[in-house]
């Protein structure tokens, strides 16, 4: 469905001279109380230059099969963190695959352990939409002695500057599944 302003603008496409013109806007805060009304505004900058911001909103409904992926995150409802190992060269994934990235032999499931430390981190200020509430938010790559690869994972319970490279984290596991990666996060291991 189009927005309000979008509709109207729709009705006086064969009229422009009858169109009302949108409303302008030199405060960010006010341009988005206007579009929360109308579904379109300007934004005027401080160079006068004109910008229009239209309210489009976006959903989809996606089916996702999570196939050969499915243990790990049936083991996240589980409290368990699932790799996965080579058959063949012993190669162990601290992010699972269904094929060894050195040798393409299969591979199988085992346990990682929940502790690991921080090999390296970010801090996100823009995430997709289920992450956008939470920004900024840190992001971790988890790196566990039994696994030759890392884990990327959220970090959370620890402000920006407290965090280093090395830091022992723990595996922490949504109450209620989602069955999404977010189903699993790190907090910082208690000494």
């Amino acid at each position: 469905m189009l927005a309000p302003a979008l509709q109207s603008q729709l009705l006086y496409w064969s009229q422009p001279e009858k169109m009302p013109r949108l409303k302008r806007f030199q405060k960010f805060s006010e341009m988005v109380n206007e579009l929360k009304k109308s579904g379109a505004a300007v934004f005027v900058d401080p160079a006068s230059t004109e910008d229009l911001v239209v309210l489009l909103p976006y959903r989809i409904d996606y089916l996702n099969n999570y196939a050969e992926d499915s243990k790990f995150f049936l083991g996240l409802e589980d409290g368990k963190l699932l790799g996965s190992e080579c058959t063949n060269c012993g190669r162990r994934y601290g992010t699972p695959r269904g094929h060894c990235l050195e040798c393409g032999n299969k591979t199988h499931w085992i346990e990682l352990p929940l502790v690991g430390t921080v090999h390296s981190w970010t801090t996100c200020y823009f995430g997709s939409e289920e992450f956008l509430s939470q920004t900024p938010f840190n992001l971790a790559l988890v790196e566990f002695e039994s696994a030759d690869t890392l884990f990327l994972s959220r970090l959370t319970g620890v402000k920006q500057e407290d965090i280093f490279i090395g830091m022992k984290v723990r595996a922490n596991f949504r109450k209620v599944p989602k069955y999404t990666i977010s189903d699993v996060y790190f907090t910082p291991e208690k000494a």
